[in-house]
This record gives C-alpha cells, structure tokens and sequence, in this order.
C-alpha cells in the first residue's frame, strides 16, 4: 500500500471491504509525516492519539457490519482556520498560538460523521493573508515538487500535505484563491463550491462575503465525493443556502460534446507565462476533441478585479479581526501601564507585518472621507465584474483560466514585493468577487518539473458542469505524486 499516491475514493472503497485496516491506514500516513515533514512543513498540529482511538473504533464497527460513513477511516488534514474541538486551532498566528476551540466546525462535524479521521491541522498564511504559506507565525512550508519554491496560499500547508502523501484530502479555504491556487502550485486539484454552498460556521473569518471552504485531493472524483458530504444549509450559517440537487458525482463523465466552453482573451496576454499559455491551450485542444466547444470571449474589468477584492477584503479583515485585542482570548502582552496600551502592544506584538499592513489598510478604506472614494467604488466594481460573468454564462457552460501567471516562484521572492504578490491572485479573485464555484487541476509541468494547473469556473450552483468539464481534462493526465527534495523529479 502506497498511501502517497491512493486517492481518498479508493482508500474508503478498500477499507470497507476488509482490504485495508484503518488503523494501520493511519499509521502509515504518520510515517509518510515522519518522513516528510522536516522538508516540507505543512503541519502546525498533530493530532495521533486521538485519530488512532477513531481508526480502531472504525475498525470494530466494520468487523460487526455497522453501517458506516462514506468516508470511513480516510485520514483528512484541516487548515488551521476551521475551528476543532479540543484539537489547537492557531490560523498559523501567534494571536492564536495556544487558542483550543470548544466547538468544531460544521464542516469538520460532517467529516467525521461520514467517518474521516482528522489526522493534524495543516500550515497556512497568518489570518489566511498570503499567496505563499510564508506568513506563518510556524515557519514557511515548502512545495513537494522543489523544496525550493513555495507551495502557494494561503491553503499552501493542506495543499502541500496532500502532494506530499501526507493525508488522503485536505480542507482549506478560499478567500481570493487560498484553495486553487496553491493546488496549482502543488500539483493536486482544488475546488472552490459556489458561495453558500459549504457552511462556514466556525471557520475563523477573514473576508466574510468572500470566504468558502472547500477540499483538496488527488483527483476530481475525490472533489465531488467529498463536497456532497461537505454542502447543504447549516441553521448555524445564515448565509448558507439549500440547494436542489446535491448529487455531484453524476456529473463525473467524460461526455463533455456540446459543451460551451469560453476562454477570456484578457487572461492571456502579456504577464502569463508562456509555458503556462501553451499547457492551457492543449489542455483545452483535449476537450475540443472530445467533442467541447471552445470559443475566445472579450471579459472585461479584469483590470478592477484586484483593486476591488484587496480593498474588500481588507475592510472585512479590519472588522473581524478587531475582536483578538487580548481581553477575552488569545495572545496578550505581558507589559503595559493601561488598558489603551495592552490593546495597541497585543495586536502589535501578536500579528505578523501582512496582517497588520491589511488591517491598517482596511481601516484606512472604511474611515470617514474615504469610505466613498474607496470601499463604495469597490462594492460597484465587484457588482460589476459579477454583472459580466453572468453575460458570460449566458454563453458558455464554463469558463477556462490560468491559476497563476508563473509557476511557483522561489522562496523569499514574493515577499519582497507585496503588491506583486498581489497581483499574482488576478486569475483567482473574480470567483470569489461574483461567489462563483471553480476548480483547478494539473495538467502539465514546466521546463523545471514544477506543475501547471488549469482553472474552470462556472455560472453560480453550477458545480456539475466544472466537475464534467474537470473530469474529462483529468482522464487525459494521470495524477502524478512528487519526489519530496528531488526539484520535482516525479516518484513513479
């Protein structure tokens, strides 16, 4: 058994019938971390004890024929902004550094009521700000393929994890990108549901409007799987919706004929890498073949799109990040004369220079005399940029997009600039701005070895089409696992 490479679909499907053991399951992931997680580092928390008392009551309630859930004994990996009861939840800050939430969120609860085991709490970018998993307050985590290079973010530590062999699947969230792009980077597909569709009661907030929780895997089958148990309304959410049909495996068939595809001519001009550009376009010659039809489509306001979401969600980051102030939980300082000086010295001391520039930032769009001039105009772009998808969508069944402009970069390299950084989210940001699903997949690999993903975005509850068109494109490529250390030579 190769635990690094067995998707979390097969896992169950063998634990079930007497094949695997969950218990030992477990244990090989542990070793596969052992092995792996001095290079890589996408854990902040483990969780060992605990998931080897559930693998064995998994393991009794086969031996007697228990009705169990579909994902039982597959081992999962959480971000470290979901909330787990008992289980240290830090979202990679040292504001939360010791915080141990006495609930979890509902989307661990139906996990572990379909039977996964959460097996640790994987590293991410402080408070989810970040494109690189290189704010963590625990230390950067480095990308599978080249220790080198970044794993991308701010879900850089689940996505790594899942390349890694590290777990079956992971959960991470996206705010601008945090789920799709570092899946590109790593190798591993990424789904971002459409807004609503996945409660995000105890997910700690970075931009309300615009986060979502959603699972990364090995394969698209394992998206699907994983987001029927994941979607449905939550009397906890109140921005959570009820939907129709949840049935998002039917739509796992390679029949893509007819299919409308459009690709926007804006994502690829000048700033695209050319190795990318070339992947994307055999990548959408494969579904034409197939019998899609794919039609060049002038967008428009991609260039309002970064603008609009860093102004928005930095407003949103300023509100709910105002509640960690050293009162009630979370880090304090340990020197000051009044209750004015505590505040400033905790939130100095207890976030990280990202957090704090998004934070002044946000306060400074949301103040008197610049909430017009800034947050209104964005509030009217986003609408905007979502007025032009639904144009889109009138046309096509999808929509196909790079991930990132570049493969992922080196280390240390997007730090020096933030604003480039930034921009290196223009690709992703739209989704969320016009709470669309979209998902990305690997389709190739660069001169370097380093991987190429593709994004499909679809019109809003229209899961099935980008998991049609996502499938399809998948079966073209089988999944490859990385060498951990080898500068992304592939471990066949």
């Amino acid at each position: 058994m190769d635990v690094s490479k067995i998707t979390a679909s097969e896992l169950a499907a063998k634990i079930k019938t007497g094949e695997y053991q969950a218990p030992e399951v477990v244990t090989q992931y542990f070793q596969r971390m052992e092995a792996c997680e001095d290079k890589v580092n996408a854990f902040v928390t483990l969780e060992k004890e605990e998931a080897m008392k559930r693998a064995e009551a998994i393991q009794e309630g086969i031996a007697k024929g228990e009705s169990l859930g579909v994902l039982a004994g597959v081992p999962v990996a959480i971000k470290d902004n979901l909330s787990t009861k008992g289980l240290r939840t830090t979202c990679s800050s040292k504001m939360l550094e010791n915080y141990y939430p006495t609930f979890s969120a509902t989307a661990v609860e139906r996990l572990e009521a379909a039977g996964a085991i959460v097996i640790g709490k994987t590293n991410m970018d402080e408070f989810a700000m970040g494109s690189t998993t290189e704010t963590s307050a625990f230390g950067v985590t480095r990308n599978p393929w080249d220790l080198t290079r970044v794993p991308g973010g701010s879900s850089g530590g689940s996505c790594a994890a899942v390349a890694a062999g590290e777990c079956a699947f992971s959960l991470g969230s996206d705010t601008g990108g945090s789920i799709r792009q570092p899946a590109g980077h790593c190798g591993v597909v990424g789904l971002k549901p459409t807004y609503g569709t996945i409660s995000r009661y105890g997910l700690i907030a970075y931009g309300s409007s615009l986060d979502q929780i959603g699972p990364v895997t090995r394969s698209v089958a394992d998206a699907a799987l994983i987001l029927e148990v994941l979607a449905g309304p939550d009397e906890k959410d109140a921005t959570s919706v009820r939907r129709e049909h949840y049935d998002f495996r039917s739509a796992l068939t390679e029949d893509v004929k007819g299919l409308k595809i459009g690709v926007p001519k804006e994502y690829f001009s000048q700033g695209l890498d050319t190795e990318v550009a070339e992947e994307i376009k055999k990548a959408l010659d494969i579904l034409a073949d197939k019998g899609a039809i794919v039609t060049e489509f002038a967008l428009g306001l991609t260039e309002y799109a970064v603008p609009a979401y860093y102004v928005m969600a930095s407003a949103e980051a300023s509100s709910n990040l105002s509640r960690f102030d050293g009162v009630k939980y979370g880090y304090r300082t340990t020197v000051y004369d009044d209750l004015a000086q505590m505040y400033k010295r905790t939130r100095s001391e207890g976030f990280g220079e990202e957090v704090k520039r998004r934070i002044m930032l946000g306060s400074f769009v949301l103040s008197a005399g610049y909430y017009d001039a800034y947050y209104l105009k964005a509030l009217k772009a986003k609408a905007l940029i979502k007025e032009r998808f639904t144009q889109a969508f009138s046309q096509f069944d999808v929509v196909v997009a790079p991930v990132a402009p570049t493969t992922a970069p080196k280390l240390g390299e997007s730090l020096k600039d933030p604003l480039q950084m930034y921009l290196s989210d223009i690709y992703t940001i739209s989704a969320n701005l016009a709470g669309l699903p979209g998902i990305t997949l690997p389709i190739g690999k660069d001169l370097k070895g380093l991987p190429i993903g593709i994004q499909i975005l679809g019109d809003c509850f229209q899961e099935k089409a980008i998991l049609k068109a996502a499938y399809a494109l998948e079966k073209s490529r089988p999944y490859q696992a990385p060498a951990i250390g080898k500068g992304g030579e592939v471990d066949e």
